[in-house]
């Protein structure tokens, strides 16, 4: 089967899961309701898909390994520090905790900012690396994760709630303004960076090959990174953290879709995500009847299948 009848399939199957997600248990008399719910909730889960499946494709081409996400970068715990010292010092009655606008746009711009200073860092200077970059990253996630569990721990019981509840990916309340904003800041990127995907399909030779192809390797890494950050810092503000969907759906992509060319990985990785976060909310409110939050679905599945590269790569 050819790449583009593979995409074909994927394409189908996920009209098919988005169809029964929308109309299962409508009727004449709740159709309009229902579909005003689940309309902004479909529209959530393929953005925050697309830019996941994305950034986690794009990633793994620039390190050159297929076990790592962007997460590694700290952005994941760097919410939620920022979720939790908000809480902690100003209350959930805040504005800055309650109104969803202002508490998007700290989190999203505090994620940016760390990100650009961090990849200024990195490229200031010579003969830093990728892997410099991903080791500043697991130091910089641990401290925020560390801090964030101290004041978890003296925070008072009520607000530590709120602060758990944030710690979960929902897709149940989405306010269709930030849909918008969202939106517009994530297929942004995707016009900027497209012109540059296949230098990406040269950088996949790695960086000595790249460089003497004559791809100018600094610029289109440091492109990518802040493309990555801006994804991952949008959907992570957006929905909150899923710490191992990018690696689940990019390395499915990369098993059916035996391909060097990232148009055909990056389409292939957006609609294997779509599938899996529309198949796992249509199991976690039809079959679990919510009592398990999506993010907690897709983790485990993701975890496992962490585990089983993990394995296969030590065999090799």
């Amino acid at each position: 089967m050819t790449n583009k009848r593979k995409l074909i399939l994927l394409t189908i199957i996920l009209a098919i899961v988005t169809v029964l997600f929308l109309t299962l248990g409508l009727n004449s008399r709740n159709w309009n309701y229902g579909l005003s719910r689940r309309l902004p909730m479909v529209a959530a889960i393929l953005l925050t898909g697309s830019s996941i499946a994305f950034s986690s494709i794009i990633f793994q081409t620039i390190t050159n390994n297929r076990i790592l996400t962007p997460s590694v970068l700290g952005l994941d715990s760097l919410y939620m520090f920022i979720q939790t010292f908000v809480i902690f010092v100003f209350g959930s009655l805040s504005i800055a905790a309650s109104n969803r606008h202002i508490n998007f746009v700290l989190s999203v711009g505090l994620m940016i900012c760390f990100s650009i200073l961090l990849f200024n860092f990195l490229f200031k200077r010579e003969g830093n690396s990728v892997f410099f970059l991903l080791l500043v990253g697991m130091v910089f996630g641990t401290f925020f994760q560390s801090l964030s569990s101290f004041m978890q721990m003296v925070i008072d019981p009520n607000e530590f709630l709120i602060v758990q509840n944030r710690s979960f990916a929902s897709f149940s309340s989405i306010n269709t303004n930030l849909l918008t904003i969202s939106f517009i800041s994530i297929i942004g990127v995707f016009l900027l960076t497209f012109k540059d995907l296949k230098m990406l399909d040269v950088i996949s030779l790695g960086k000595d090959e790249a460089i003497s192809l004559g791809v100018n390797y600094d610029r289109v890494v440091k492109k990518m990174l802040i493309a990555v950050a801006v994804l991952i810092s949008v959907s992570t503000a957006l929905v909150g953290p899923i710490t191992f969907l990018g690696i689940l759906v990019a390395n499915l992509a990369r098993q059916f879709i035996h391909s060097y060319k990232h148009k055909f990985l990056i389409t292939g990785a957006i609609l294997i995500s779509g599938v899996a976060l529309v198949g796992g909310q249509l199991i976690a409110e039809r079959v679990m009847n919510f009592s398990t939050p999506i993010s907690v679905i897709i983790n485990f599945v993701g975890g496992m299948y962490f585990i089983y590269l993990l394995l296969r790569e030590s065999r090799i």
